[in-house]
């Protein structure tokens, strides 16, 4: 394992940025007939948010658990609530979510 000094933690500190993650779960509506489409759509509006640099990851999550997907946003808290709420799952129950703001490193990835 690579070596770090209390230096270069301190460097690195000193280089993270704020950032939202949201953790979005199955809402009461998660199973009304129809849900596919709203699915879909939002899912649309992912890759718009993704594209426009605001959702700089979106992990669907597919096991079986109340958790329907992970996000970080390039935004605050309240811009990404704003955001949230008008996501088209939200606003038909098909889900709901938690905020939480945390620090990361810009140009952090997931590898390829």
């Amino acid at each position: 394992m690579t070596k770090i000094t209390d230096e270069f933690m301190r460097e690195m500190h000193s280089k993270t940025r704020n950032y939202c993650i949201v953790i979005l779960k199955a809402g009461p509506n998660r199973n009304v007939p129809g849900v596919e489409k709203i699915i879909w759509e939002h899912g649309r509006r992912n890759y718009a948010l993704r594209a426009d640099g605001v959702l700089s990851i979106v992990c669907p999550i597919t096991d079986g658990s109340d958790i329907a997907g992970i996000g970080i946003f390039n935004a605050n808290v309240d811009e990404v609530k704003r955001i949230m709420d008008e996501d088209p799952g939200v606003k038909e129950g098909v889900f709901v979510y938690e905020i939480h703001t945390c620090r990361s490193f810009a140009g952090d990835c997931l590898p390829k």
